[in-house]
């Protein structure tokens, strides 16, 4: 059963960034697997509506159904709308795009973003894109707010391969990682130039649950544009705009972490006990 899940998860991530989707037979050679237990888990799939199969070339891909429950579950913690606001006044303040992730176990997820950019170039990235903690200026904001050790761990077990579109590769293992979390923690902010992809420079800050040094890191802020118009001249002023956004949202979670635990709890529904006759509560005697 364990194994079924998993292949059926790896079918769905090889599906995900695929628009035009997959044959049946690229999809088998992907996982790895034959062409009939591949086509067993399309028919299912498609029968709960996550798959769909284009009439014309036969091919295969992800329906919306995922996107939406994506959606609602993201809707159930509200964190969308806690955080457009502050993100659409940082876009605004810096003129940039900004984004923000949220700490989802061992790594950040993408969940909102807002883009500042009115004029010339324009970043505009995949929010589907994995968040590269060692070559990012969000994954450094991140594990700089971590114990070190804890970090390095979290890094190592994640392996330091570099982004697919990067230009420079900072860091490569371990000493370089230290190093760059070092300074992160001196200058307050996480940065990556052209480390998560070419001719892209980026500043991120680490944000609490609620206002105490003791806090978890809830997730991150970020505010990333072309190197041509970042300049290093510009770096205090964003992670200025930066430090306030984070105040805000910091202050915002802790409301809704108030407010969550202030909700009544729905009644558990027990089974009214029935009394026992008699005869139930007389021990049978095996027959000999």
């Amino acid at each position: 059963m364990v194994a079924a899940i998993d292949r059926c998860l790896s079918l769905l991530e090889a599906l995900a960034p695929e628009a035009e989707g997959l044959s049946l037979g690229e999809l088998a050679r992907r996982l790895d697997l034959p062409k009939s237990a591949t086509h067993r888990m399309l028919a299912t799939l498609m029968q709960r509506g996550y798959v769909r199969q284009d009439p014309v070339s036969q091919d295969y891909s992800l329906s919306l159904r995922l996107a939406l429950l994506a959606f609602r579950y993201l809707d159930g913690r509200q964190l969308p709308d806690a955080a457009q606001t502050v993100l659409d006044r940082l876009a605004r303040e810096t003129g940039e795009y900004c984004r923000l992730a949220v700490v989802e176990g061992e790594a950040l997820v993408w969940i909102a973003r807002a883009q500042g950019a009115t004029q010339g170039l324009r970043y505009d990235p995949d929010m589907g894109q994995e968040v590269v903690l060692h070559a990012t200026a969000t994954g450094k904001a991140w594990l700089a707010s971590l114990p070190e050790e804890e970090a390095l761990r979290i890094a190592c077990a994640r392996g330091f391969r570099p982004p697919a579109h990067a230009r420079k590769r900072l860091v490569t293992g371990v000493v370089e990682l230290r190093q760059q979390l070092a300074e992160t923690r001196r200058r307050g902010y996480g940065l990556a130039v052209e480390e998560g992809e070419a001719g892209i420079v980026a500043l991120a800050v680490a944000f609490r649950a609620w206002d105490a040094a003791a806090a978890p890191v809830a997730g991150t802020l970020s505010v990333a544009g072309p190197l041509t118009r970042l300049h290093r001249d510009r770096y205090d002023e964003i992670a200025a705009a930066l430090a306030r956004a984070a105040r805000d949202l910091c202050g915002l979670w802790s409301v809704r972490r108030r407010q969550k635990r202030a909700m009544p709890r729905a009644p558990t529904s027990r089974r009214a006990a029935v009394p026992r006759t008699r005869a139930e509560r007389t021990p049978r005697v095996a027959a000999r």
